[in-house]
């Protein structure tokens, strides 16, 4: 029979280890969550505070003398709204993202692949490298580089001429296809590194097995590996989209003045007309879209392959 006095100590011991583990876990605890007040601070000092701003400013009203009322008015939002000029602004900047965004996901898909699976660590060290190269250059200078590619007696149509294949210079640069091209270009490496990530997670042994089974290599891949990689695609098409709806040089320099999207409109509204109040709520009017559009893709997305 065991002893009471020596079970009420062994209770007494177990109890205080794991009040001293409980504390020790706490005293851990608390420097780790320390650590992450600078972060939310600078996060809500130089980010949320200015967005709190704009959303603010975009309930008031234009005035040439004072530049702001000081008033809360929804005047803007009918504006914009009611206008036809910036409903066909919006749907054009739709368009442009969501084409961009399909373009760069299906060229991205293949890449990326071939990068996971590359078993050269030196090749595929290279080849992050190239991928990564761009991403070193502005978009100012990108923009620049594909203005003489597309220009009338740039690069593309000289290569045209040359082969035969038009008599004439193709009138390629200031058109929506244009800003389509430089777009994938500008997008194609942050798609890439973030579905190389993802399927550097999905081992090859299920691709082995899908073969095993009947598969194709093609097959396997479209079959087994595509869907483990939903995830991965659907983060890149979600930053390429918010990107793409918010982009400003390359519709700027690629476009022209008669391709207008979003961006360059705010930025005329806010920089050129200086009226705050009303570039504010273009602002948050392509913030919203932005972001509803993105949630939406990704839940339809997350419920047909998750």
């Amino acid at each position: 029979m065991e002893n009471p006095v020596s079970a009420a100590v062994a209770s007494a011991t177990a109890g205080g280890v794991a009040a001293d583990s409980a504390a020790a876990v706490a005293r851990t605890a608390r420097p780790a969550s320390a650590l992450v007040v600078p972060a939310l601070l600078l996060v809500v000092v130089f980010l949320l505070a200015p967005l709190a701003l704009i959303v603010r400013y975009s309930f008031d009203l234009y005035d040439p003398a004072k530049l702001m009322l000081g008033v809360f008015s929804l005047d803007n939002y009918v504006r914009a709204f009611a206008d036809p000029f910036y409903q066909k602004v919006l749907g054009v900047t739709a368009r442009i993202a969501g084409l961009s965004t399909v373009i760069v996901v299906v060229l991205a898909f293949p890449a990326a692949y071939c990068i996971s699976r590359t078993r050269s660590e030196k090749r595929r060290s290279w080849l992050i490298i190239i991928t990564v190269l761009p991403l070193l250059l502005g978009n100012a200078v990108r923009s620049a580089a594909w203005m003489i590619v597309m220009g009338t007696k740039g690069v593309a149509n000289t290569v045209f001429i040359a082969l035969g294949l038009t008599a004439q210079p193709i009138a390629i640069l200031y058109t929506p296809t244009a800003v389509v091209i430089a777009l994938v270009s500008v997008l194609l490496p942050f798609a890439i590194i973030t579905m190389q990530s993802v399927l550097d997670s999905i081992p090859t042994s299920i691709e082995e097995a899908a073969m095993s089974l009947g598969q194709s290599p093609l097959g396997a891949v479209f079959s087994v590996v595509l869907p483990l990689s939903m995830p991965g695609l659907v983060a890149a098409a979600a930053i390429c989209f918010a990107l793409t709806m918010n982009a400003y040089a390359t519709p700027v320099l690629i476009g022209g003045p008669s391709m207008q999207m979003m961006g360059p409109v705010v930025y005329e509204q806010i920089a050129k007309v200086q009226n705050w109040p009303f570039g504010s709520t273009l602002a948050c009017i392509l913030m919203l879209t932005t972001l509803l559009l993105t949630i939406v893709s990704t839940r339809f997305l997350s419920r047909k392959y998750f």
